[in-house]
């Protein structure tokens, strides 16, 4: 399992997460290139700098937006048709939506309104909207299994905005924070944005600790001020689960993702299942259901983790013609398993083994191994297959395998 650890120990903005993305390794040219797919005439024009900066003897890379001729006054609706008109992959608009989502809906319940009336001021700048759309852009290509996040700190004192002189930590950010781990800093500024925090809320699984990994690269984002005492860097670690080639998971929290189609047809629905496949879903499935005015139809059901939930969402919005997504989290339990090779009268053939605290409960011979041998020794393929099972398993030369599709 791919993991990436957002380290926070000065908090986290919508730009220097995106400049840790880019310092462990995501091609800034291809952020570029993907950010021009924002609809033109509909953006601001903007200037972009990306540079290696120090904070306390810490090197890390700084990205910063200027501005020119400023559009700061956007409504969520704004923003949601910028992203829906975009050229942008089904994942990454996607996730964009759901992190601005996450700040629409706690700016309307700080302001007492909905979240399609916000007015976003400094959420709205095209500065944000190029820190949100790029981190989603990089974080989609990275192809992580789970995200997780330390203990968010949050700073204190008074900050400037267009709504006047407001407390620190900004009212959305807390709103964002509702259910998150905050960590006590005596810091008297701002240490954590409303758009770092909707980032970590939206994408986060787990909060605390570093967890258990192989370590693959690590990028340090520098903020923008310079601290005495600290250095104001974000850190974001990527890495593998050290038993990720020796089992199966076991008690997994996952995601249902279901829908009711009736005016869909079975070609496409064919297509949106290979998409939802190719984008890391670990699960697809039509059901045929009866619907009002005695339609038939299809039952859409996804199995996601919580890493490619928002991503797997987009894409159903965007292939199909569904216009609402149920979603609840289930638990799944997976056997381990392994692959063993056994000698048969007719050839060898691969065997699936399924284990339950160490005791082997079920064996089931490859099918194309199987038939491969009955085609090329002109015998029936369940002779094959019983010659299989009854074959004796070899420990030795076992496998384990890494996925499932249960």
């Amino acid at each position: 399992m791919r993991i990436l650890y957002f380290d926070c120990p000065m908090g986290i903005s919508g730009d220097m997460c995106l400049a840790a993305l880019i310092d462990l390794g995501v091609d800034l040219k291809f952020i570029m290139r993907e950010l021009k797919k924002l609809p033109p005439g509909k953006t601001d024009k903007i200037d972009v700098s990306v540079t290696k900066e120090t904070r306390h003897s810490i090197t890390g890379t700084a990205f910063r937006v200027k501005l020119h001729d400023a559009h700061h006054h956007r409504t969520y609706k704004d923003i949601k048709g910028i992203i829906a008109g975009s050229k942008l992959s089904p994942g990454v608009k996607g996730l964009s939506a759901a992190i601005f989502k996450t700040i629409a809906e706690a700016e309307a319940k700080i302001h007492g309104t909905t979240a399609d009336k916000v007015h976003f001021h400094e959420v709205g700048a095209m500065d944000s909207i190029i820190d949100i759309v790029g981190a989603a852009i990089a974080l989609d290509s990275l192809n992580i299994s789970r995200f997780m996040s330390s203990p968010i700190p949050l700073g204190g004192g008074w900050a400037k905005t267009m709504h006047g002189t407001i407390p620190i930590p900004a009212p959305a950010t807390m709103e964002i924070l509702k259910g998150v781990p905050i960590a006590l800093s005596e810091a008297p500024f701002e240490l954590t944005t409303p758009t770092g925090a909707a980032i970590i809320k939206t994408v986060s699984s787990g909060f605390g600790p570093i967890p258990a990994m192989i370590v693959e690269k690590t990028g340090y984002g520098a903020g923008k001020k310079d601290f005495k005492d600290a250095a104001n860097l974000l850190r974001i670690i990527i890495g593998d689960a050290p038993d990720e080639k020796k089992a199966a998971p076991h008690g997994e929290r996952l995601f249902i993702l279901e829908t009711n189609i009736d005016d869909m047809t079975p070609q496409v629905a064919g297509y949106l299942m290979e998409r939802l496949l190719a984008a890391g879903a670990l699960d697809v499935f039509f059901t045929a259901v009866q619907m009002k005015k005695n339609r038939p139809a299809i039952l859409l059901t996804v199995l996601a983790d919580a890493a490619r939930k928002e991503r797997l969402t987009g894409i159903i919005f965007s292939e199909s013609t569904s216009i609402g997504v149920r979603t609840f989290p289930v638990e799944r339990e997976c056997l381990s398993r392994r692959v063993e090779k056994v000698k048969t009268p007719f050839g060898a053939v691969r065997v699936k083994v399924s284990l339950k605290d160490g005791v082997i409960v079920n064996a089931q011979p490859e099918y194309e191994d199987c038939k491969t041998l009955s085609e090329k020794k002109g015998i029936p393929l369940k002779q094959v297959m019983d010659a299989a099972r009854a074959a004796p398993l070899c420990i030795t030369k076992a496998c384990w395998l890494t996925k499932s599709s249960v």
